[in-house]
């Protein structure tokens, strides 16, 4: 009797540790400052949502909502897979958008997965529906008190195979039209990153590295795509010369089924004028 009380408790504990490490999801805090940001830009917050892949938290979605609503966000972006291609659930997804676009201007690029799924139209038609700016290869204005930044979203290279990943790169950016304003870039693939300071981007917002899946504590992630075995960018802020990335361990899963010692994250930055 005492092995089977000691079994059942390893199983509990197994069970809740894993359930934690999937299901808890944690606010990660950055500052990016720059010298080139407009002055009335200076404390203004975005939240970074990236890489769902259809994960619930919450009933609709109510954990992560939540998390959401106390950063008192000025914008929210959506770097990529919302959906998951093996296991399409739009509806998942859109419960979150629907709270979302209700806190402030909420804006959207596509992942991989949004891709390999075949149903893009879809997707992006019940997005701007509900009000979401979809932006692919495009730039909007951000206006605050007479000072302009721009917002710049650009397709993932899984749009195009015939193309490399970084000739696809450099042509989305060109078709977006960038201006000289001060940019935040929202781009799903981190390992571009090179090129995104070849384009002199000053902000960057990715994902799709989730972390590394699997953490080894004092050491990083495990795997991660694009980047394969022991990557080097799986979470936090990179800056080479005058670009910063903001990469978002995310919140779901694909693939490998489970996170461990990696909690699903919603990125919070501040922008600072420096």
């Amino acid at each position: 009797m005492k092995k089977v009380i000691v079994f059942l408790a390893l199983v509990f504990f197994v069970w809740g540790f894993v359930w934690v490490n999937n299901k808890w999801v944690v606010t990660t805090e950055y500052t990016v400052a720059s010298e080139e940001l407009p002055a009335a830009f200076d404390g203004k917050k975005i939240v970074q949502i990236s890489d769902l892949h259809n994960a619930s938290f919450g009933k609709d979605q109510s954990s992560l909502i939540e998390k959401v609503e106390i950063e008192k966000p000025d914008v929210i972006f959506i770097t990529g897979d919302l959906i998951d291609s093996d296991r399409y659930n739009l509806d998942v997804s859109l419960t979150l958008v629907e709270a979302l676009v209700e806190m402030s201007e909420v804006y959207f690029v596509v992942g991989n997965h949004e891709i390999s799924v075949n149903k893009l139209d879809e997707i992006t038609a019940a997005l701007e529906e509900r009000g979401v700016n979809v932006l692919m290869n495009e730039t909007a204005p951000w206006e605050v008190e007479g000072e302009t930044i721009q917002i710049a979203g650009i397709n993932d290279p899984l749009m195009d195979v015939d193309l490399s990943e970084e000739d696809f790169t450099r042509q989305a950016i060109d078709e977006a039209e960038l201006t000289n304003a001060f940019t935040l870039l929202l781009a799903h693939r981190p390992e571009m990153f090179s090129t995104y300071v070849k384009e002199e981007i000053d902000v960057v917002f990715s994902g799709h590295a989730h972390g590394g899946q699997l953490r080894i504590p004092g050491l990083g992630g495990l795997i991660a795509p694009g980047q394969g075995w022991f990557p080097t960018m799986t979470e936090g802020v990179f800056r080479e010369n005058d670009t910063q990335l903001v990469l978002s361990r995310g919140l779901g899963n694909s693939g490998f089924p489970v996170r461990l010692f990696n909690l699903p994250e919603i990125v919070a930055i501040t922008l600072e004028k420096a």
